[in-house]
């Protein structure tokens, strides 16, 4: 039973095609429109790194203090190459291992001429006794 106004049972079928219709055309155009490729969410040590900002003009730290601290890291480079042996000396400074290694060879080779002699002899003595006591 119609009312007067009110559109029929047709048209209103006839009405919800036609949206679908056209939600299945905006799909289907969708589809069809190439994806952007996705970024991996690995980062590539071998890629270059994106810079955002210029650095400022004024920095935080003196010159200085940004010189001593580039030594200092390449000491700290040089470290991590393999074969190359360790000296960390600044221009014109001599290291804190440096320094104690020169102080402790007098020191040492006092120690050791006061006390080898006898460690060795102590130490053969009792590799002597337990070969014997293996053999009697």
């Amino acid at each position: 039973m119609r009312q007067a106004g009110e559109p029929s049972v047709e048209e209103i079928l006839e009405s919800i095609k036609k949206v679908i219709a056209r939600d299945n055309k905006v799909e289907a155009q969708a589809r069809l429109q190439p994806k952007p490729a996705p970024r991996p969410d690995v980062l590539e040590l071998t890629d270059p790194a994106e810079e955002d900002e210029a650095e400022p003009a004024g920095g935080l730290i003196a010159d200085a203090a940004a010189a001593s601290m580039r030594e200092s890291l390449a000491a700290l480079s040089m470290l991590a190459q393999p074969g190359v042996a360790p000296q960390i000396v600044r221009s014109g400074e001599t290291s804190l291992e440096g320094l104690v290694r020169e102080m402790l060879k007098p020191m040492l080779a006092e120690w050791l001429d006061k006390n080898l002699p006898a460690m060795v002899e102590k130490m053969v003595a009792a590799e002597i006794a337990r070969i014997a006591g293996k053999r009697g």
